[in-house]
């Protein structure tokens, strides 16, 4: 049942047009967007609702049982955290994240909630961005626009809050590795373990080159693994690695060029 009893419009998830026809993978992206904001609209001003009456229910039952400050804020703060957790938990699940990450992440929200690092930011914010950096620190990390994507708040607010996180906590987090995407990714095009093991020779000529610098994981992983299909005989389209890698086509093909490029450059020398 919609909470708002059907007053919002709910936009379906057929990637068709009107007349039956599939979008293209541009118009795919396009209408994710609108999908993701049109739950959070939905569902933001009712968390909101929902969060005022509970702690007003608290006030109430704190009273009519003469129950002090403390106590009434105590359990202000359990309650919130149970709510953060269940956040952590609806993303990790959005995600297929295993369970060793989702108990990474509610460890490090309850360090931000014992260092007093939430005045100022969202519940929402605060756990997206445990679990983005506990995905990261486990080595199945997922890309900022893959968390967002099943978030209740905005890239860049996601962004702004991890990197305050990680900073206050002293977090240590290694930078992305794009071979840590590469079994997810073929995994989901279905691809062989050779598939697999020739794109991760891709990415290693590509370090070794030096021109994984500066670029990022995902495109770099995807790009390696529409290589790898290709030059094994098992061929995916860009479309279909741009679905699941969720980048756009263009970076995957020019992803593409240069790790065919530097294989090249390994090859002649």
């Amino acid at each position: 049942m919609m909470h708002d009893k059907g007053l919002s419009t709910n936009i379906g998830w057929q990637d068709k047009d009107a007349y039956g026809k599939s979008l293209s993978s541009r118009q795919r992206e396009k209408m994710q967007r609108l999908r993701t904001w049109n739950e959070r609209f939905r569902t933001r001003d009712s968390k909101e609702r929902n969060l005022k009456q509970a702690l007003g229910e608290i006030d109430r039952m704190a009273s009519a049982l003469g129950l002090p400050d403390n106590v009434r804020e105590t359990a202000s703060v359990i309650y919130r955290r149970a709510l953060a957790l269940g956040e952590i938990d609806r993303m990790a699940s959005a995600l297929g994240l295993p369970d060793n990450v989702r108990e990474t992440a509610s460890v490090i929200y309850r360090r931000a909630l014992d260092e007093d690092l939430l005045p100022g930011r969202s519940i929402e914010g605060v756990s997206t961005a445990s679990l983005y950096a506990a995905a990261r620190q486990a080595g199945t990390p997922r890309s900022l626009d893959e968390i967002a994507g099943v978030s209740r708040v905005e890239k860049d607010e996601i962004a702004r809050t991890y990197r305050y996180v990680v900073r206050e906590l002293k977090l240590e987090i290694q930078p992305a590795d794009p071979e840590s995407y590469v079994p997810r990714f073929a995994s989901d095009l279905g691809l062989s373990d050779e598939a697999e093991r020739r794109a991760r020779s891709l990415l290693d000529t590509a370090k070794e080159q030096g021109i994984h610098s500066g670029k990022s994981p995902v495109g770099l992983a995807a790009a390696a693994v529409y290589a790898a299909s290709l030059l094994v005989n098992e061929k995916v389209t860009q479309s279909e690695v741009s679905e699941v890698a969720n980048i756009s086509e263009v970076t995957i093909r020019n992803r593409y060029h240069e790790l065919l490029e530097a294989e090249d450059s390994v090859a002649l020398n």
